[in-house]
């Protein structure tokens, strides 16, 4: 599976290690591994799901892998999910990416988000929690990392961080990720920060509103940047305004906030049916006092809602996953990932968006080639 030169998936898949027993293994690991990737590529979602595909698909398989003893149960698939390491298969997974993607440039902004997969859990305990980190440019998954049991983004993220190339992004976070040591740990790593402010951190937050509000009063007096943007669409005109200042001694302690440069504020106004809404939202951020730079890497953050999380859930059946034993749910949630990225990469446009290309890659074997890089 090479195309021009990047890592095929069965090269990358190589690096993972074997967790069955060495004299009882039968199928091939980066076989099974394909033979997933291509199952869930046409719309499969459970283990079963996989082994019916793979076994009406036989033939077409063997033309790319030898499968000297076939297709396992679901069963095998199952056991073997839930023993591969994730940490493995996220670094084979970032490995990949880094071949298709070796670099993002200047000014990309990559959005780092968590979802749950709702039916994951096993009683009394959580499900799984993937923090994801998100080129909103391209499209892609450019690597994730689940949260450790009781514990929370907040330790994840600069675990994952640590694993991505950044130099010259823009990594923009929800108000979780809004902590002195992650703004610290992106700094770390060649990049800027754009982070939401909320009451997680009251005192900041409170300072910040109370410029602002003084600043409305006597917009004159403040020297600031300004930025405007209007959208219609559906029936409704949404008009924001981005506001950067760098006067960086109103706000609360802002000396620990490594290299912190500038705060925004966005306002969003509402028309929906003759009717209007106002709403402020706070940001801080190591990029200088640019009010477009600003609301572009602003913008670009929400991608990682509506072109990943909604794709997971509608398009990929995330919340519905049942998977349960060991590792599986994780393991598969990587998968999805790849599939994801795999489809992104088609560079022929068409009608349907990921689900119709789904719907050609189960019917189609040329294109189904295609996308897996075969032809």
């Amino acid at each position: 599976m090479e195309t021009e030169g990047k890592l095929c998936l069965a090269d990358v898949f190589v690096s993972i290690s074997d967790p069955r027993q060495a004299g009882k293994v039968r199928h091939d690991l980066v076989e099974l591994l394909v033979v997933a990737v291509n199952a869930v590529l046409v719309g499969a979602y459970t283990f079963v799901e996989i082994e019916l595909w793979a076994k009406e698909k036989l033939d077409w398989l063997r033309g790319y892998l030898r499968l000297k003893a076939g297709i396992p149960s679901h069963d095998t698939f199952g056991r073997l999910f839930g023993l591969i390491d994730p940490t493995q298969f996220e670094a084979a997974f970032r490995r990949w990416v880094g071949s298709i993607l070796p670099t993002l440039g200047a000014d990309a902004v990559v959005a780092i988000d968590g979802k749950s997969s709702r039916r994951t859990g096993k009683l009394n305990a959580t499900p799984l929690h993937l923090v994801s980190a998100f080129a909103a440019g391209a499209g892609l998954v450019l690597g994730q990392r689940a949260t450790a049991a009781k514990s929370n983004e907040k330790t994840t993220i600069p675990e994952l961080l640590a694993t991505l190339a950044l130099e010259g992004c823009i990594v923009t976070f929800d108000a979780m990720g809004t902590q002195t040591n992650i703004a610290q740990a992106i700094r770390n790593r060649g990049a800027h920060y754009v982070l939401a402010l909320r009451d997680n951190q009251p005192s900041l937050a409170d300072s910040l509103r109370d410029l602002f509000a003084r600043f409305k009063a006597a917009p004159d007096r403040t020297p600031h940047a300004m930025s405007e943007t209007v959208e219609k669409d559906h029936g409704r005109i949404e008009t924001r305004r981005c506001y950067a200042f760098d006067q960086l001694a109103c706000l609360h302690k802002p000396e620990r906030w490594h290299d912190l440069n500038s705060f925004a504020v966005i306002e969003s106004q509402r028309e929906i049916k003759g009717r209007t809404t106002l709403a402020q939202r706070y940001y801080l951020s190591s990029l200088a006092p640019d009010a477009d730079r600003l609301l572009r890497a602003i913008r670009a953050h929400w991608s990682i809602e509506n072109r990943l999380h909604w794709c997971m859930d509608v398009v990929f059946a995330d919340d519905q996953m049942r998977a349960r034993t060991g590792h599986a749910a994780h393991n598969l949630a990587v998968l999805k990932h790849i599939t994801l990225n795999l489809i992104r990469l088609d560079p022929t446009p068409r009608k349907g968006g990921i689900k119709a290309r789904r719907l050609i890659a189960a019917t189609s074997d040329s294109y189904r080639a295609q996308l897996l890089g075969l032809t």
